[in-house]
């Protein structure tokens, strides 16, 4: 029997098809839900396969606005609860600024000052809101401004999807809850970015090259293989959520220690900063510490 779920998250991503959105299933965890073709390779190559294979399993790289590919995506991932918008891709040039609600960060409180700061009106927009009580922005941004994700470059409260990201897209089900339309919104296109932001959007100076150790193969035990290869697994948009994710497994079922330089070590190889990566690891060892062993993972807003 085909979940009630799946049939609505099918349906929007097909309303959002329509509206020249590429979108592809999620799992209720909100990564994708066809996993990677990649992910047993003996040798896995991260990041340089975007679906040039052929095969599902691309992650944001497999969105579509073609009907037919939409349904074929689904059809795929039976299990498929929401969906996740593309960003950065013709005609819209998506740009989401997810606005967080949670503890001390408050990302529209945070929009406001900015806008103040940068003489800028955020402007009347596809608004989504969140099961944490948050909410998604969508904006348009122009053609030739390539937009990064990030976390709280901007300010504290938000963080940005842009090209190679995705947002979870209204009528997706998580463990979180339901992402909804705000009221007035839903006919509303993604409004132009004003200037003013898309200065503070602009691509940051390039690091400097990191230097060879980086490059080092990746040793792992054989018990903690599997959540190495996952987050070597990740693509663009994804690699920070999957590092945690496995970070966390590791320290819920006692492996923590043995895993951190291993999975800081693959973090770095898919193109992490090693600052970034430590601490998102060390994030997912202070969630954990004091906990007892087997203890679930809470999945958040």
């Amino acid at each position: 029997m085909v979940h009630p779920d799946y049939t609505y998250a099918l349906q929007h991503a097909l309303a959002a098809a329509t509206q020249g959105l590429a979108v592809f299933p999620l799992a209720r965890s909100k990564l994708p839900a066809i996993r990677s073709p990649h992910r047993d390779d003996p040798n896995p190559a991260p990041g340089v396969c975007h679906g040039e294979c052929g095969r599902l399993g691309h992650g944001v790289y497999d969105a579509s606005a073609d009907p037919a590919r939409v349904r074929e995506l689904f059809a795929a991932a039976p299990w498929a609860r929401g969906y996740g918008v593309a960003c950065g891709r013709p005609p819209h040039h998506l740009i989401g600024l997810d606005l967080d609600r949670k503890g001390d960060a408050d990302g529209l409180r945070d929009l406001t000052v900015l806008a103040a700061a940068h003489d800028f009106t955020v402007p009347l927009t596809r608004t989504v809101l969140t099961p944490s009580g948050g909410r998604h922005l969508w904006l348009s941004g122009p053609a030739d401004l390539v937009v990064s994700n990030s976390v709280r470059r901007i300010a504290p409260g938000i963080d940005v999807r842009g090209s190679g990201g995705y947002l979870v897209g209204p009528g997706s089900r998580t463990r979180a809850g339901r992402y909804r339309l705000a009221p007035g919104t839903a006919y509303l296109p993604p409004a132009p970015a004003p200037d003013g932001l898309l200065r503070l959007l602009a691509p940051p100076p390039a690091p400097a090259p990191p230097p060879p150790v980086r490059t080092a193969p990746v040793r792992a035990s054989g018990s903690v293989s599997p959540l190495v290869n996952f987050v070597l697994g990740s693509v663009q948009g994804e690699r920070n959520e999957r590092l945690y994710w496995a970070a966390c497994r590791a320290y819920q079922t006692g492996r923590g220690e043995d895993a951190a330089e291993a999975l800081v070590a693959a973090a770095v190889r898919i193109g992490l900063p090693e600052r970034e990566a430590r601490a998102t690891v060390g994030s997912a060892a202070r969630r954990f510490r004091g906990m007892s062993i087997g203890a679930r993972i809470s999945d958040g807003g």
